[in-house]
């Protein structure tokens, strides 16, 4: 991390948004990664352990908060089982509940005997190996850093490329691999839903499934699906780390009105 801003700071149970958790959309909206991320961050501050792993988390996001308002996060253990843990948190902005997430703790074992079958690992040469590209665009101005690996947002073709984050989502809080990733997981939305005339597309959720915890701190994502019917679309990465596949994220989206067209071009 660097000494960056922020996204939040913490008042007692309140937290504070800065200005750099807005996003594309609108400058006083909050970014929507940032949702998720601190929805993440609560989930595993008062439910985690270091003998589950979140498998699934689910976040509904159904109104826009503004930047300017503190925000709380209430949770409520639904299951708290030897085995299985299931957890709901809403993000609550003004007193109005804006967003709100379920998520599935899985206790770790053993791996089940015999062999299956999984995709190929993805051959890509590892972040460190890339040049930082010089377009602010592709890290939103800050807000993360990439390294570009096959393509580029809105460009018809394959889609490959390394994330990190670069600020703290709480003020004196290093975000953990789980909240590192969950704030990350957004981005499968603008990666997977950008065409050749910007993004037309504001995701709505994201659903993201880990069958274990990253541990270098560059998030790699590969966009495997997108498609659109009636303005609803869908899109999904498969996501990596630097030792090889953690899961997937998936999203879907509404048609907006006014594409954005200031990201980056093919």
């Amino acid at each position: 991390m660097t000494e960056s801003q922020p996204f939040f700071a913490q008042r007692g149970d309140a937290f504070i948004p800065n200005p750099v958790s807005n996003g594309p959309w609108d400058p006083n909206s909050m970014h929507g990664r940032v949702v998720i991320g601190l929805l993440a961050h609560v989930i595993e501050a008062r439910h985690g352990s270091d003998d589950f792993v979140p498998a699934r988390l689910t976040v509904d996001m159904f109104r826009l908060p503004n930047i300017l308002t503190p925000v709380e996060v209430t949770t409520n253990l639904i299951r708290d089982g030897k085995r299985i843990k299931v957890v709901e948190a809403a993000f609550v902005s003004g007193g109005t509940s804006m967003a709100r997430a379920s998520c599935q703790l899985l206790r770790k074992t053993e791996n089940a005997p015999g062999n299956v079958w999984s995709p190929a690992n993805w051959d890509a040469p590892l972040p460190d190996a890339i040049p930082a590209p010089t377009d602010p665009k592709l890290g939103m101005n800050g807000k993360w850093t990439t390294r570009p690996i096959v393509g580029r947002m809105g460009s018809l073709g394959p889609r490959r490329l390394w994330m990190s984050e670069v600020r703290e989502l709480v003020e004196g809080t290093p975000m953990s691999p789980f909240v590192h990733v969950a704030t990350g997981a957004d981005f499968a939305s603008p990666f997977a839903n950008a065409g050749d005339q910007g993004l037309g597309y504001i995701n709505s959720d994201v659903t993201l499934y880990l069958h274990r915890m990253p541990v270098t701190r560059w998030i790699g994502f590969d966009v495997v699906n997108h498609h659109a019917s009636d303005g609803i679309a869908i899109g999904e990465c498969w996501l990596y780390d630097e030792k090889g596949p953690i899961g997937t994220s998936t999203v879907a989206a509404l048609a907006q009105r006014k594409p954005m067209t200031n990201v980056p071009p093919p």
